[in-house]
């Protein structure tokens, strides 16, 4: 384990200073810091989105365990990503930067463990943005065609061909262009994006209990097994309630990731130190509650469970069919289609970010130039255009929305984790300094717990029909391993503040001054 000395000898007194903070982690400002506290919590908020993977993931849930699955799963897999969430905020606080996971990994377990970090943080962030994409797409297909005289299934036909895959590229280069012309466009939108989640969410908890035939409350805790057929086929069947359990934390898990956001965009929000940690947090507190309230409210409504359940894929909008008049579910379709976009727009942001601070560091193919910013807009404008460019590519390789969904939550809780695990070893040993957000002792119970969640998480990732995860989990596995020993470990020095104990004052502020200039 690398000793994180420097930094704590470096550190300014003032955690408010943000460039001082920055360049005590050795690097100079060359983003636009101008995202103030709701932004840097819109972004992670956006991502999670529970109008996209609590949507689009519903089946996952009801298709195991029925009304207890959403009833009690969810808060159990809510309950885990806060535990993850809150192990993760304390080490942002102290090292706010972007790249966050990345950094945290190599000043707290050193440059190989930081770099295989980065590696699945970076995979992880761009199958969730392809299966964010992905999901939007479905959600048009199965909302939109059957309410102007489709037949529900004929339009699926559409599913994991051509026109998925243009839709969905053009989709991604939108993003893109959004994120090109700079942070503060990004955030106008995703700021919106925000303050509809919310309202979205509980209107449309309010308009399907207003609507619903019966309420029976016992739904939300019974558990009733519609594996296989019964549950139109999500899930393999299984008389295991447990294993079931086990696969429905799927639904959750998936819908509160990218909370990493926060702290991949650090350095372009003031008084990072205190909002990184606070953006991490709340999007996965309020997510959790809204989309649980609202995923109740859904499960509440139905007027026949078994019957919703058997649709599989189009389980959530057969119950919504069923109980709300069609004008009504037309306003809820557009809004909700529009945040899922916006989790993807968000997303690029993230990823784009994630990108610029590996490359920073020399840590990928053609750094040099991934690292660039443009003078014009201070956007890391080649990051982005990779981030758009390696999504696209991935939803042509795994069309299929489930297996893209296990793949990004299994490395991104493995990277979610990996630098919660290095902490956990060298608290209050090396890593004795901490930022305004700490745990102080309930740290190490905290971090456990998120260990074990993530070892849950891993085990149902990747159970058919999603084996296929397992499959892409091992091979980037053995392809990190060959590329470090081959190649990396002679090349890769890591960040600065691992390997040059002071950083370079003058050259940092001359970077900053070019920038400004230019």
């Amino acid at each position: 384990m690398v000793h994180a000395v420097s930094i704590e000898a470096q550190r300014p007194d003032n955690d408010a200073d943000d460039k001082a903070t920055l360049h005590a982690l050795g690097y100079a400002q060359e983003l636009l810091r101008g995202m103030r506290t709701f932004q840097n919590f819109a972004v992670s908020f956006s991502i999670i989105c529970i109008l996209g993977g609590g949507i689009n993931s519903f089946s996952q849930g009801i298709g195991s365990l029925g009304g207890g699955a959403i009833g009690i799963g969810w808060m159990v897999g809510a309950v885990g990503s806060m535990m993850v969430a809150l192990a993760m905020a304390q080490i942002g606080s102290a090292y706010p930067t972007a790249g966050g996971l990345y950094h945290w990994s190599s000043i707290l377990g050193g440059r190989a463990y930081g770099w295989l970090t980065a590696w699945f943080n970076l995979i992880g962030l761009v199958a969730v943005l392809a299966a964010i994409n992905v999901g939007t797409f479905t959600f048009l297909i199965g909302a939109f065609p059957p309410e102007f005289g489709v037949k529900p299934g004929t339009a699926s036909t559409l599913l994991n061909g051509p026109v998925q895959a243009v839709t969905v590229v053009a989709m991604t280069v939108t993003q893109g262009l959004l994120n090109h012309y700079g942070i503060r466009l990004t955030t106008k939108v995703t700021d919106i994006s925000g303050y509809l989640i919310f309202a979205f969410s509980i209107a449309l908890a309010i308009a399907a209990l207003a609507y619903a035939p019966h309420i029976d409350v016992t739904r939300l805790w019974t558990f009733a097994n519609y594996s296989g057929d019964a549950g139109g086929g999500v899930w393999p069947h299984s008389d295991s309630l447990v294993y079931l359990f086990v696969l429905c934390l799927m639904l959750p898990a998936f819908t509160m990731t990218g909370f990493d956001a926060s702290a991949h965009t650090a350095e372009e929000t003031v008084g990072a130190a205190r909002a990184v940690p606070g953006g991490i947090i709340h999007s996965v507190l309020w997510s959790g509650v809204f989309g649980w309230i609202m995923l109740c409210a859904v499960i509440l409504a139905a007027p026949d469970l078994k019957n919703a359940a058997a649709q599989g894929a189009d389980s959530l909008f057969a119950i919504l069919r069923a109980v709300l008049p069609k004008p009504l579910r037309l306003v809820f379709w557009f809004g909700i289609l529009f945040a899922q976009y916006c989790a993807g727009l968000a997303t690029v942001t993230s990823a784009s970010r994630m990108i610029f601070a590996f490359a920073r560091d020399g840590g990928l193919p053609w750094s040099g130039a991934l690292r660039r910013v443009s003078p014009s807009w201070l956007t890391p404008v080649p990051a982005i255009w990779l981030a758009v460019t390696l999504s696209a590519a991935f939803t042509l390789y795994t069309p299929v929305y489930t297996t893209i969904v296990s793949v990004s939550v299994v490395f991104l809780y493995i990277s979610y984790v990996m630098p919660v695990g290095a902490g956990l070893i060298v608290y209050r040993r090396s890593w004795t300094r901490m930022g305004p957000f700490d745990l102080g002792p309930a740290y190490r119970p905290i971090a456990v717990l998120s260990l074990i969640f993530c070892a849950v998480l891993l085990y149902s990732g990747v159970q058919p029909p999603n084996d296929q995860a397992l499959t892409v989990t091992v091979g980037g596995l053995i392809l990190s391993a060959v590329v470090w020993f081959g190649v990396e470990r002679h090349r890769f020095k890591g960040p600065p503040i691992i390997w040059n104990v002071r950083p370079l004052e003058t050259e940092l502020v001359a970077v900053e001054n070019s920038m400004e200039e230019a």
